[in-house]
């Protein structure tokens, strides 16, 4: 056994007090994934950033690889500077309903980016080729095309940013948000109950951000130990849904008791499991809080 550490070091960077977890496995039979995510650190590690977004995969969503990729990408991009506005404000409760006001715009700044995309891509390389309504009059040339039909794309988005004092989350169609508390109590914050089969809603939709759920939680005793994000292969994976929640707190434990390095090399073995239980693409991002380390004499 070595002796104590005697070698001063030098002042570092204030640690970031998360480690992400972020992990993503193909569902049984299927040629590619339709899922897509993201996990960052942003604000100098003073925020997190979570996204997952789960393309519908059907015939009808023969495109819908590039929505969910759009989705992640368009929230990463609206939610990056409010990670850094949320994590400068902290704990400033004065300051804390205007970036509620904030947050609420969010969904709509989203919708509007990701229909953007869609649209250009329609522009250029038509999911269904060049449609024209038929003429009045069947001697006179069509003159008017059918409006933009964006299901080929169709998505559902989940995201979330966490800072020390507060979570914000949004959701939009199937999928799971799970914040695991200091007792080892998991909250469902966006559940919306039972499951309603295939049906969801979707960004390809009309004014999406109308049906997006939102939540906003402050912390009065520090961050929570463990906030999780899944597509909904994974909780379909379960018999029930205290199936699904017993994961996750047992996830959020492990990473407690053997690090969350362990559990990252051990999420694609879990994932892929699950994944042939649901047959879905399952996919799976989170932030754990990590102890603040004593500094060494």
């Amino acid at each position: 056994m070595t002796g104590p550490e005697t070698t001063t070091r030098p002042a570092a960077a204030r640690t970031a007090p998360w480690a992400l977890l972020d992990g993503a496995v193909r569902g049984v039979a299927k040629k590619y994934s339709q899922d897509r995510s993201a996990a960052r650190l942003v604000a100098g590690g003073r925020a997190v950033v979570l996204a997952v977004a789960d393309g519908h995969g059907s015939a009808a969503h023969f495109r819908s690889d590039l929505g969910a990729s759009w989705a992640v990408e368009e929230f990463t991009a609206c939610a990056t500077p409010f990670a850094h506005e949320a994590a400068r404000i902290g704990d400033d409760a004065a300051l804390w309903p205007a970036l509620r006001e904030e947050a609420r715009r969010l969904p709509q700044q989203v919708g509007h980016r990701w229909h953007g995309c869609a649209l250009l891509q329609e522009a250029n390389a038509p999911a269904h080729g060049s449609r024209w309504l038929p003429a009045a009059d069947p001697t006179k040339p069509r003159e008017r095309p059918e409006g933009p039909d964006l299901a080929a794309y169709g998505s559902t988005l989940i995201g979330a940013v966490l800072t020390e004092h507060m979570l914000f989350c949004w959701q939009l169609g199937d999928g799971d948000i799970v914040v695991v508390d200091a007792e080892g109590v998991p909250h469902t914050p966006l559940s919306t109950g039972p499951d309603m089969g295939d049906e969801t809603d979707s960004l390809c939709e009309a004014e999406p951000w109308r049906k997006t759920r939102s939540h906003w939680q402050p912390f009065t005793g520090g961050a929570p130990p463990c906030v999780l994000l899944s597509t909904d292969g994974l909780s379909k994976s379960f018999a029930d849904h205290q199936g699904f929640l017993d994961f996750a707190t047992g996830l959020g434990g492990r990473a407690a008791e053997q690090g969350v390095a362990a559990v990252q090399a051990q999420l694609p073995d879990w994932l892929g499991r699950a994944a042939t239980y649901s047959g879905d693409d399952t996919t799976l991002v989170g932030a754990i809080t990590v102890p603040a380390q004593r500094s060494q004499p």
